[in-house]
């Protein structure tokens, strides 16, 4: 429109992906608090003389001043950064830490994946993306579990959240043995469909611990039980997606525990199993977090 003079505003945001633009400036993918998830450029901050391109690192909390429309009703979608002020900066505290940096890049993408429609604010995801990189900051509980949490609830979020209580098809409350990601969760014997999971029922109950947030009984588990609830979580998520995370194969879980029951590999389509043993060799197949 004629004449339009761009809005300055401000909000606070986690920072979930930086791409560079052209010589010296990056396009910075935001979370805000009050305007959704949203697009803005900053200008000159891979100068090294840039006096703020530190704090726009993936996973920090910020505090900005923003030029555009909040609304996106004139002018370009993408916003222009003027002052940044950083909150918590947590991505400095991950870059020595491989397990802790590729769960809070899962935990980035997923926010950025649950977020499809630019400017709709989402201030639960917003509060929960911000709590998840908080907990895996301070060393708060084991990071596979943090992630797993975060990942159940942005699900519960999206209206995806996995039947654990009840049966996915009919109803029939109890914890059932099996479990279906096409049929939405934990099936009773009469629903069970052909190739339905059939996981211990401990890996049930901290499905169900990290959906409400019972962390005492989260953080006494078994490695192995673990391991098979990332798996269900990670397939249940990627079929509502309808694709791959990127990030999640990345993902430190740990060597398995002996006797433990793998995560099943063929809950549903896209589903990558979580790699053992993953090293800071592969640290620079997220690229496009920091690129």
């Amino acid at each position: 429109m004629a004449g339009y003079r761009r809005q300055l505003y401000r909000d606070d945001a986690v920072v979930l992906r930086v791409q560079k633009l052209g010589e010296s400036d990056r396009i910075i993918t935001l979370l805000t608090r009050r305007h959704g998830r949203l697009r803005a450029v900053a200008r000159g901050v891979r100068r090294t003389t840039s006096k703020f391109g530190a704090r726009l690192e993936p996973f920090g909390h910020v505090d900005l001043q923003l030029a555009g429309d909040p609304k996106g009703n004139h002018g370009s979608s993408l916003h222009t950064i003027s002052q940044v002020e950083g909150i918590d900066l947590y991505g400095k505290r991950f870059l020595g830490d491989y397990p802790r940096y590729t769960a809070a890049s899962a935990i980035a993408e997923t926010a950025e994946r649950l977020t499809p429609i630019e400017r709709e604010p989402s201030l639960r995801l917003f509060q929960l993306t911000l709590g998840a990189l908080r907990s895996l900051a301070i060393g708060e509980h084991a990071t596979t579990l943090v992630l797993d949490a975060y990942l159940l609830r942005g699900m519960a979020f999206a209206g995806w959240a996995p039947a654990l209580t009840a049966c996915a098809v009919c109803g029939t409350p109890g914890r059932h043995r099996a479990f279906s990601v096409p049929a939405g969760g934990a099936v009773c014997p009469d629903c069970r469909p052909p190739g339905a999971a059939h996981p211990a029922p401990a890996t049930i109950e901290l499905m169900s611990a990290l959906t409400t947030g019972d962390w005492a009984y989260a953080d006494a588990t078994e490695t192995g039980v673990r391991r098979e609830c990332s798996g269900l979580v990670a397939a249940h998520l990627q079929w509502h997606l309808e694709r791959a995370l990127r990030s999640l194969p990345l993902v430190d879980r740990g060597a398995p525990a002996s006797g433990a029951v793998p995560p099943p590999g063929g809950a549903g389509p896209g589903v990558v199993p979580p790699r053992a043993g993953a090293g800071p060799a592969a640290a620079g197949v997220n690229r496009e977090m920091t690129e």
